[in-house]
């Protein structure tokens, strides 16, 4: 028998329950060089939360839904800190889950480091440190998640946050259009476009994007031509 959606999304928060109080659950922390975004290229240490809510059919992370270890926010900031580098990014899974993520942002930004948070845009974001860059990942439809993205959060946009549409094919590509569009997207701040790796080729989107003179910065998933594409901590 299948599982209603309240059921569905209650099993994929299971990793998050009966955590020790105020630990966030981290599937793991590393530094790399951030491959995605207006920042990518800059070294960059990672902080990836443990479980999602959601199941895109393109997701690349999907070793982040289960597992990690719980850990205060003093031993992340430790770990981070630890790096040396000024860039930081929280990522997941998805981090909006854990509502000590959002102390840890602004710990972070007291601390003086840039932060990135990267989030699929189907939770509230107002409440994020107005100092952070969010990322806000909008669901085109072939994730299979379009029906959870929250729309409200396009007109909470910062000049310094980004959204990004991964594109799998035409459809994705006109459905993206249309919502920049609709809700002037480009005209609050910086907007991405990235292809589904493996599954349309960029000089296609790179193409589409030139004839129609859209007001995006195309993106390719750097770190998955640096290493190998299914490469962990990178």
């Amino acid at each position: 028998m299948s599982l209603t959606p309240e059921a569905q999304r209650q099993k994929r928060l299971r990793p998050l329950q009966d955590g020790p109080a105020g630990a966030l659950r981290i599937h793991e922390i590393y530094a790399s060089v951030q491959g995605e975004s207006t920042h990518a290229g800059r070294p960059c240490v990672f902080v990836r939360t443990t479980a999602c809510h959601l199941r895109c059919g393109y997701c690349d992370t999907a070793h982040a839904f289960n597992h990690g270890s719980w850990m205060t926010p003093d031993a992340i900031m430790e770990k981070v800190l630890s790096f040396g580098l000024p860039l930081v990014e929280l990522t997941g899974g998805e981090p909006l889950l854990q509502a000590g993520i959002f102390p840890l942002m602004s710990a972070m930004c007291d601390c003086g480091l840039q932060v990135l948070l990267e989030t699929s845009g189907s939770l509230p974001i107002e409440s994020v440190d107005p100092r952070v860059c969010r990322i806000v990942d909008m669901k085109t439809p072939s994730s299979g998640e379009v029906s959870s993205n929250r729309y409200e959060n396009l007109k909470d946009l910062r000049p310094h946050d980004e959204v990004k549409f991964v594109i799998g094919d035409r459809t994705d590509y006109l459905w993206s259009r249309v919502l920049m569009e609709t809700y002037e997207i480009s005209s609050r701040c910086t907007v991405l476009m990235g292809t589904v790796f493996g599954k349309l080729a960029e000089k296609d989107l790179a193409a589409w994007m030139v004839e129609d003179t859209v007001p995006a910065r195309m993106q390719i998933q750097m770190h998955k031509y640096i290493w190998e594409p299914d490469r962990r901590g990178v």
